[in-house]
Protein backbone atom coordinates (compact mmCIF):
# COMPACT_ATOMS: atom_id res chain seq x y z
CA UNK A 1 0.00 0.00 0.00
CA UNK A 2 2.85 2.34 0.72
CA UNK A 3 4.15 1.97 -2.79
CA UNK A 4 0.86 2.59 -4.43
CA UNK A 5 -0.09 5.50 -2.35
CA UNK A 6 3.08 7.38 -2.93
CA UNK A 7 2.68 6.54 -6.51
CA UNK A 8 -0.38 8.63 -6.92
CA UNK A 9 -0.04 11.68 -9.04
CA UNK A 10 3.21 13.11 -7.77
CA UNK A 11 2.45 16.42 -9.22
CA UNK A 12 -0.40 16.50 -6.97
CA UNK A 13 1.61 15.01 -4.27
CA UNK A 14 4.55 16.37 -5.66
CA UNK A 15 2.99 14.74 -7.99
CA UNK A 16 -0.23 14.38 -6.12
CA UNK A 17 0.47 16.87 -3.46
CA UNK A 18 0.08 19.69 -5.82
CA UNK A 19 -3.52 20.70 -5.79
CA UNK A 20 -6.66 20.50 -3.83
CA UNK A 21 -6.61 16.85 -4.57
CA UNK A 22 -2.95 16.51 -4.24
CA UNK A 23 -3.21 15.01 -0.86
CA UNK A 24 -3.13 11.42 -0.09
CA UNK A 25 -5.48 9.65 -2.32
CA UNK A 26 -5.89 6.41 -4.13
CA UNK A 27 -3.23 5.51 -6.64
CA UNK A 28 -5.45 6.29 -9.56
CA UNK A 29 -6.34 9.86 -8.97
CA UNK A 30 -3.85 11.79 -6.95
CA UNK A 31 -0.65 11.34 -5.21
CA UNK A 32 -0.74 10.16 -1.77
CA UNK A 33 1.95 10.67 0.66
CA UNK A 34 1.59 8.20 3.39
CA UNK A 35 4.66 6.23 4.16
CA UNK A 36 7.49 8.60 3.40
CA UNK A 37 9.93 5.80 3.09
CA UNK A 38 8.10 3.84 0.48
CA UNK A 39 5.68 6.36 -0.81
CA UNK A 40 4.98 7.53 -4.25
CA UNK A 41 6.62 10.53 -5.66
CA UNK A 42 4.88 13.82 -5.82
CA UNK A 43 2.65 14.47 -8.70
CA UNK A 44 0.06 16.88 -9.70
CA UNK A 45 -3.33 16.14 -11.15
CA UNK A 46 -3.73 16.72 -14.82
CA UNK A 47 -4.26 20.40 -15.30
CA UNK A 48 -6.45 21.98 -17.92
CA UNK A 49 -5.68 21.05 -21.46
CA UNK A 50 -2.31 22.41 -22.56
CA UNK A 51 -2.53 25.74 -24.23
CA UNK A 52 1.06 26.35 -25.20
CA UNK A 53 3.69 24.44 -27.07
CA UNK A 54 6.47 22.77 -25.15
CA UNK A 55 9.81 24.54 -25.35
CA UNK A 56 12.39 23.64 -27.95
CA UNK A 57 13.61 20.20 -27.05
CA UNK A 58 17.27 20.91 -27.69
CA UNK A 59 19.47 20.82 -24.58
CA UNK A 60 20.59 24.04 -22.95
CA UNK A 61 23.85 25.22 -24.44
CA UNK A 62 25.83 25.75 -21.26
CA UNK A 63 26.33 22.56 -19.28
CA UNK A 64 28.45 24.31 -16.66
CA UNK A 65 25.52 25.98 -14.98
CA UNK A 66 23.74 25.37 -11.69
CA UNK A 67 20.41 26.48 -10.28
CA UNK A 68 20.33 28.60 -7.14
CA UNK A 69 16.99 28.18 -5.40
CA UNK A 70 16.65 31.14 -3.06
CA UNK A 71 14.04 30.40 -0.38
CA UNK A 72 12.79 32.03 2.78
CA UNK A 73 14.83 29.43 4.69
CA UNK A 74 18.08 29.89 2.80
CA UNK A 75 19.65 28.91 -0.52
CA UNK A 76 19.92 25.52 -2.19
CA UNK A 77 22.17 24.88 -5.19
CA UNK A 78 21.34 22.24 -7.79
CA UNK A 79 23.87 20.63 -10.11
CA UNK A 80 22.27 19.25 -13.29
CA UNK A 81 22.75 15.79 -14.79
CA UNK A 82 22.95 16.94 -18.38
CA UNK A 83 23.72 13.43 -19.60
CA UNK A 84 20.49 12.03 -18.19
CA UNK A 85 17.66 14.48 -18.88
CA UNK A 86 18.71 17.28 -21.28
CA UNK A 87 15.19 18.25 -22.36
CA UNK A 88 13.92 18.33 -18.80
CA UNK A 89 16.86 20.52 -17.79
CA UNK A 90 16.33 22.84 -20.75
CA UNK A 91 12.69 23.26 -19.73
CA UNK A 92 13.58 23.92 -16.07
CA UNK A 93 16.19 26.50 -17.07
CA UNK A 94 13.80 28.22 -19.46
CA UNK A 95 11.15 28.55 -16.76
CA UNK A 96 13.66 29.72 -14.16
CA UNK A 97 15.18 32.33 -16.47
CA UNK A 98 11.73 33.70 -17.30
CA UNK A 99 10.96 34.22 -13.61
CA UNK A 100 8.22 31.57 -13.69
CA UNK A 101 9.18 30.14 -10.29
CA UNK A 102 9.73 33.45 -8.50
CA UNK A 103 7.22 33.97 -5.71
CA UNK A 104 6.00 30.37 -5.60
CA UNK A 105 6.40 28.10 -2.59
CA UNK A 106 6.91 24.52 -1.53
CA UNK A 107 3.26 23.60 -1.19
CA UNK A 108 3.65 19.96 -0.27
CA UNK A 109 6.07 18.77 2.38
CA UNK A 110 6.45 15.23 3.67
CA UNK A 111 9.22 14.63 6.16
CA UNK A 112 11.34 11.65 5.15
CA UNK A 113 9.98 11.74 1.61
CA UNK A 114 10.22 15.02 -0.29
CA UNK A 115 9.37 18.70 -0.66
CA UNK A 116 7.37 19.73 -3.73
CA UNK A 117 7.19 23.07 -5.49
CA UNK A 118 6.98 24.70 -8.89
CA UNK A 119 3.23 25.37 -9.06
CA UNK A 120 2.42 28.90 -10.30
CA UNK A 121 -0.88 28.82 -8.40
CA UNK A 122 1.10 28.95 -5.14
CA UNK A 123 1.98 32.58 -5.82
CA UNK A 124 -1.52 33.38 -4.53
CA UNK A 125 -2.23 32.19 -0.95
CA UNK A 126 -5.95 32.61 -1.67
CA UNK A 127 -5.76 29.78 -4.22
CA UNK A 128 -4.55 27.14 -1.79
CA UNK A 129 -7.46 24.90 -2.77
CA UNK A 130 -5.93 24.44 -6.23
CA UNK A 131 -2.26 24.31 -5.27
CA UNK A 132 -0.66 21.32 -6.93
CA UNK A 133 -2.67 21.60 -10.11
CA UNK A 134 -0.73 24.31 -11.89
CA UNK A 135 1.66 24.04 -14.82
CA UNK A 136 3.16 26.23 -17.56
CA UNK A 137 0.40 25.43 -20.03
CA UNK A 138 2.14 22.49 -21.69
CA UNK A 139 3.58 19.08 -20.82
CA UNK A 140 7.00 17.57 -21.48
CA UNK A 141 8.00 13.99 -22.20
CA UNK A 142 9.56 11.84 -19.51
CA UNK A 143 13.30 11.16 -19.52
CA UNK A 144 13.54 8.32 -17.02
CA UNK A 145 17.16 7.44 -16.28
CA UNK A 146 19.44 5.52 -13.94
CA UNK A 147 20.01 8.30 -11.41
CA UNK A 148 18.26 7.08 -8.27
CA UNK A 149 15.88 8.98 -5.99
CA UNK A 150 18.00 9.56 -2.90
CA UNK A 151 18.26 12.48 -0.53
CA UNK A 152 18.97 15.75 -2.31
CA UNK A 153 17.93 14.57 -5.76
CA UNK A 154 15.54 16.78 -7.74
CA UNK A 155 12.90 15.12 -9.91
CA UNK A 156 9.85 16.15 -11.93
CA UNK A 157 6.38 15.75 -10.49
CA UNK A 158 3.66 14.44 -12.77
CA UNK A 159 0.19 12.92 -12.91
CA UNK A 160 -0.66 9.35 -13.88
CA UNK A 161 0.51 9.95 -17.46
CA UNK A 162 4.31 9.51 -17.58
CA UNK A 163 4.54 12.37 -20.10
CA UNK A 164 2.65 14.91 -17.99
CA UNK A 165 5.38 16.84 -16.18
CA UNK A 166 5.38 20.60 -16.67
CA UNK A 167 6.88 22.86 -14.02
CA UNK A 168 6.36 21.09 -10.71
CA UNK A 169 9.36 19.40 -9.16
CA UNK A 170 10.31 17.77 -5.90
CA UNK A 171 13.52 17.40 -3.92
CA UNK A 172 13.95 14.14 -2.04
CA UNK A 173 14.33 14.36 1.73
CA UNK A 174 14.41 10.59 2.09
CA UNK A 175 15.42 7.99 -0.47
CA UNK A 176 12.20 6.88 -2.24
CA UNK A 177 14.01 4.61 -4.68
CA UNK A 178 10.72 2.96 -5.59
CA UNK A 179 10.18 6.01 -7.80
CA UNK A 180 13.21 5.21 -9.94
CA UNK A 181 12.45 4.92 -13.65
CA UNK A 182 8.98 6.33 -13.02
CA UNK A 183 9.85 10.00 -12.45
CA UNK A 184 12.52 12.03 -14.21
CA UNK A 185 15.50 12.81 -11.99
CA UNK A 186 17.66 15.59 -13.40
CA UNK A 187 20.07 16.85 -10.74
CA UNK A 188 21.05 16.93 -7.09
CA UNK A 189 21.86 19.32 -4.27
CA UNK A 190 25.48 20.35 -3.95
CA UNK A 191 24.74 23.01 -1.36
CA UNK A 192 21.90 23.72 1.06
CA UNK A 193 21.16 20.35 2.65
CA UNK A 194 20.47 22.25 5.87
CA UNK A 195 17.80 24.27 4.03
CA UNK A 196 16.23 21.07 2.69
CA UNK A 197 16.13 19.79 6.26
CA UNK A 198 14.42 22.95 7.56
CA UNK A 199 11.73 22.84 4.90
CA UNK A 200 11.15 19.09 5.09
CA UNK A 201 10.72 19.11 8.86
CA UNK A 202 8.48 22.17 9.16
CA UNK A 203 5.07 21.50 10.79
CA UNK A 204 2.28 20.82 8.33
CA UNK A 205 -1.51 20.58 8.19
CA UNK A 206 -3.84 18.52 5.95
CA UNK A 207 -2.73 17.96 2.35
CA UNK A 208 0.85 18.20 3.61
CA UNK A 209 0.74 22.01 3.49
CA UNK A 210 3.39 23.77 5.62
CA UNK A 211 1.89 25.78 8.50
CA UNK A 212 4.36 28.54 7.65
CA UNK A 213 4.89 29.47 4.01
CA UNK A 214 8.11 27.96 2.65
CA UNK A 215 8.61 30.55 -0.07
CA UNK A 216 10.69 30.35 -3.22
CA UNK A 217 12.00 33.87 -3.70
CA UNK A 218 13.70 33.04 -6.99
CA UNK A 219 15.46 30.36 -9.00
CA UNK A 220 18.49 31.67 -10.89
CA UNK A 221 20.62 29.84 -13.43
CA UNK A 222 24.24 30.85 -12.93
CA UNK A 223 27.74 29.67 -13.91
CA UNK A 224 28.84 26.84 -11.66
CA UNK A 225 32.11 28.61 -10.87
CA UNK A 226 30.21 31.58 -9.48
CA UNK A 227 28.88 29.58 -6.54
CA UNK A 228 31.18 29.18 -3.57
Amino acid sequence: MKHLKYHLPLLTLLLAGCGGNTSETPPAATTNATAPATTVAPTAPPAAAPTAAAPDSKPAANTNEVAVIKTTEGDMVIEFWTDAAPKTIANFKKLAESGFYDGTCFHRVIKGFMIQGGDPYTKDPAKENVWGQGDPGYKIDAEFNDHSHVRGVISMARSADPNSAGSQFFICHGSPVQLDHQYTTFGHLIKGDDVLEKIATTPTHPQDRPDTRMGVISIKIVPANSVN
